[in-house]
């Protein structure tokens, strides 16, 4: 049982990342799609009762932010896995511009996100912590943190 955590700004290859790496096996738990922390929320508790890994695909850029999905997590027994998409505002602010439609995000709030980012730490309950910078091809570079 895992909970895989992602943080990161708008644009900087979450999503993507999710995809790539979790699409068969993980359940997303998504606010853009969910659009309420209440189906949030019980999507979760869904998944915590049936012991089904989950990605939290979402900026999470606060710790407060984080702390909503490690603790009862941990409390269910899972593994607690997190991805810190190292900041690249340029390279996000061009990514987003690439999104139709509602996904592209203001760059005011990219930049408003980046700053209220927190960085990630072990000490937040996190079993294992990553470094994620995305590369050519929609391909990733992990390594630990």
């Amino acid at each position: 049982m895992e909970a895989v955590i992602l943080v990161g700004i708008q644009g900087a290859g979450k999503s993507t990342f999710y995809r790539r790496r979790f699409f068969e096996t993980h359940v997303r738990l998504n606010l853009d799609m969910l659009r309420t922390r209440t189906r949030e929320s019980i999507l979760l508790e869904a998944c915590l009762r049936a012991r089904q890994p989950f990605v939290v695909d979402n900026t999470n850029v606060r710790i407060a932010d984080r702390a909503r999905y490690i603790a009862p997590a941990r409390a269910a027994g899972f593994r607690v896995t997190g991805y810190y998409f190292v900041p690249d505002a340029r390279a996000s602010l061009a990514r987003n511009l690439a999104r139709e439609g509602k996904r592209a995000v203001p760059a005011a709030g990219v930049l408003g996100t980046l700053k209220r980012l927190e960085p990630p730490g072990l000490e937040e309950g996190f079993d294992a912590l990553y470094l994620v910078r995305p590369l050519e091809d929609e391909d990733f570079e992990v390594r630990p943190a």
